[in-house]
């Protein structure tokens, strides 16, 4: 594909050294499959999550190739954006519900359709929210996450892309999987369907996950992600760390814990509900 060798090659070439025009052509052409959804930073082949480096290449490209511009919306409002990821341009078309307050998608994101955004929450270039999602108030999707279709993120949760290292698996969140507020996932991390994440937990490509329903753990193989399994449901739990010094004769580490695992067909803030009493 000559858009892959081009990225590519912008990419290795020097600042000193690049054609900014042919660079600008490439990365323009890049940013435009971005927002169609037909290129993305990692997608699923059978049960398998493969990262695209190339496409997080191109998207580190457009910060280079950007410069700042000031964006003023109204005597009072203004801003710095760069000129290569300004804000994306919606339509009714788009089937997209952005209310008025504070957020903001930017380009080279791709936002499926019957997405609702409570604002204020924010969108950063890169990443890909599929059909039917919803985005909670003071939430943020980092670049090149990857949100599956009818997720629920609750208000304040924190998703962080995984732009870099650009070889990492960027954070995954698969199809009807509930994510309760504040929660904060971060690194290489994949949440497969249908799982639950409860209010507070935080989860992290260095975690150990240990599951009480069976009396195991999930932890990261080698340099892959931690996969939380289907229909999982986890909450914040502690656990002992032991002697802390005179003054503290033990003290204990908050841990996420699954508890259960959910049946497919019971909401998840009834099973939410349920294991929080």
């Amino acid at each position: 594909m000559t858009l892959v060798l081009d990225i590519e090659e912008y990419f290795a070439t020097p600042s000193d050294a690049l054609n900014r025009h042919r660079a600008l052509q490439a990365f323009n052409e890049f940013k435009f499959f971005l927002n169609r959804g037909e290129i993305r930073a990692a997608d699923r082949v059978g049960d398998t999550w493969q990262v695209h480096v190339w496409v997080k290449k191109g998207i580190l490209l457009g910060m280079r190739l950007g410069t700042p511009v000031e964006v003023a919306l109204n005597a009072q409002v203004r801003y710095i954006e760069t000129t290569t990821f300004p804000l994306r341009h919606l339509s009714v078309d788009d089937g997209i519900t952005v209310p008025a307050g504070g957020s903001a998608i930017r380009d080279g994101a791709f936002v499926g359709r019957g997405v609702h955004c409570a604002p204020p929450m924010y969108i950063d270039a890169g990443a890909y929210v599929d059909a039917g999602t919803i985005v909670g108030s003071h939430s943020l999707i980092g670049s090149c996450a990857q949100i599956g279709r009818n997720v629920h993120i609750g208000p304040g949760t924190l998703i962080e892309g995984m732009l870099e290292p650009i070889d990492a698996l960027p954070v995954i969140i698969e199809e009807d999987a509930y994510l309760a507020g504040a929660s904060w996932i971060q690194g290489s991390v994949i949440i497969r369907h249908g799982a639950v994440i409860g209010p507070g937990v935080m989860l992290s490509g260095g975690s150990t996950v240990y599951d009480a329903a069976f009396e195991r753990t999930y932890a990261p193989a080698g340099d892959g992600p931690l996969v939380i399994p289907p229909n999982a449901v986890v909450v914040q739990g502690q656990r002992r760390v032991g002697q802390q010094g005179a003054a503290v004769a033990s003290a204990t580490q908050t841990v996420p814990v699954i508890v259960q695992y959910r049946e497919p067909e019971r909401a998840a803030l009834a099973v939410l509900k349920d294991v929080m009493r």
